[in-house]
């Protein structure tokens, strides 16, 4: 069970992107066999688009880049994986490194222009 009936992060993505889904995969195995499993929510926003109405956020954001919600602030895109990496087991090293300062901008236009190809991609797919 989440402390205080709270998870320390909420991660919102979305499954209708096979790309998008395989890395949620990945990322829930990391969780699923430690103690860490109970700190996180997974929201797919493919399944329960009405989950982002209390957050004021467009699905189209988050079919775009990945969100996640961590004390109060929502991280996005590179900013969320740093973010989830930081919690998962085992993947400590990947926040700490993606997040040192001369990495952190290379690794945000990364993300964002693969971010923007996927996007498209999965749009001329028809997945939405």
């Amino acid at each position: 069970m989440p402390k205080n009936g709270q998870h320390d992060l909420k991660v919102y993505y979305n499954s209708a992107c096979p790309v998008c889904k395989a890395g949620i995969e990945r990322e829930r195995g990391h969780f699923e066999q430690s103690s860490a499993r109970d700190d996180v929510e997974w929201i797919d926003i493919a399944s329960d688009p009405d989950a982002l109405a209390p957050l004021g956020l467009d699905i189209d954001d988050v079919r775009h880049s990945l969100h996640v919600a961590q004390g109060g602030k929502m991280h996005v895109g590179a900013d969320a994986f740093i973010a989830l990496a930081d919690k998962a087991p085992g993947q400590g090293w990947l926040a700490r490194l993606f997040g040192l300062p001369v990495l952190r901008p290379l690794a945000q236009i990364a993300y964002n222009r693969f971010a923007d190809l996927l996007f498209w991609w999965n749009k001329r797919k028809g997945r939405w």
